[in-house]
């Protein structure tokens, strides 16, 4: 016990958060592996990645160096990513269902149409190109942010903010399993014209194609919305794109002016482009909130734990 108390010390919040999702997808993995293809696969690979994560955090306590620091920071983002495609093996096996009825009733019930046809209606090609690039620079908004705070050398806001970013990813996921859904270029759109029908300049194809490559979508594919990811409510790209916003204001980073109008770009882009229904990017919200209330007690108590200072933002 002694060892692990000792482990469990050298953890930052976001490491404990990330070691219990992972504990919860190997519990997922081993309950429904009459489901899950390669389940004994992937709760090797989780068990792994919780090693690791210990390893990480061992290591930069004991060098304490810039070297293990880096590491312990941005292991994070190819971790998101992986996590996600998990995601993609567990969703719809287990779910077996789509909810993506139940979205367009909501929103068609809030707006008496289809978002997405109503804004479709002021599309022009110069909007769709730029949306489409604000669109791709999702996962770089919150490594930007790091950077940020990094260079200024505000380390415990930058621990709370990769705590809160990452926090928030695990939570949007659990939406995922909750309500999946595909999205409306697959359901109310013709997802195989949509380069005809909602055409850029010059990257949008291939954004797009990128975009379909990482949610499992090859080109040619006879019947893509049967394969793509499950992961439209809450969009975790509002809900993501809506924390580094906000960190970056309450946090007082010079970094706002950048993410405040590309981020309400990028949420608008969401549903411009097709990709999500209102009603997850209000998901979004929500869930936003949550964490960000919920994240700031959990982040402290771990700081108390450790017999750390606390975190207050007027402070850091």
């Amino acid at each position: 016990m002694e060892i692990v108390r000792t482990f469990l010390s050298k953890l930052k919040a976001y490491d404990l958060v990330a070691v219990v999702f992972y504990l919860f997808l190997t519990i997922i993995n081993i309950i429904y592996k009459n489901n899950v293809e390669h389940w004994f696969i992937w709760v090797l690979a989780n068990l792994a990645i919780i090693s690791l994560i210990f390893t990480i955090a061992y290591f930069e306590n004991k060098y304490n160096n810039k070297f293990w620091r880096a590491i312990h920071y941005w292991y994070i983002a190819p971790l998101i990513l992986l996590t996600y495609k998990e995601l993609y093996y567990q969703i719809e096996p287990i779910r077996q269902q789509d909810f993506d009825w139940l979205f367009i009733k909501i929103d068609r019930w809030m707006f008496g149409a289809d978002p997405t046809a109503i804004l479709y209606k002021f599309s022009f090609p110069l909007l769709t190109e730029i949306l489409q690039i604000i669109y791709s620079i999702f996962y770089l908004l919150p490594i930007l942010l790091g950077l940020a705070l990094l260079k200024k050398g505000r380390y415990l806001a930058l621990d709370f903010a990769v705590f809160s970013i990452i926090y928030g990813f695990y939570l949007s996921y659990l939406g995922y399993f909750v309500l999946p859904g595909i999205g409306p270029r697959f359901t109310l759109h013709n997802f195989s014209q949509i380069n005809q029908q909602l055409p850029g300049i010059f990257l949008t194809h291939y954004l797009r194609e990128f975009i379909d490559y990482g949610e499992s979508v090859r080109k040619g594919m006879a019947n893509p919305a049967a394969y793509v990811q499950r992961d439209v409510f809450p969009s975790g790209h509002t809900m993501i794109t809506l924390i580094v916003m906000y960190l970056s204001v309450r946090l007082k980073s010079r970094s706002r002016y950048f993410f405040v109008p590309v981020g309400t770009l990028l949420i608008f882009a969401t549903v411009y482009l097709w990709y999500h229904y209102v009603i997850d990017l209000i998901g979004g919200l929500v869930f936003m909130i949550f964490t960000m209330w919920s994240g700031k007690y959990i982040f402290n108590w771990w700081r108390r734990v450790q017999g750390e200072e606390e975190f207050d933002y007027h402070k850091f």
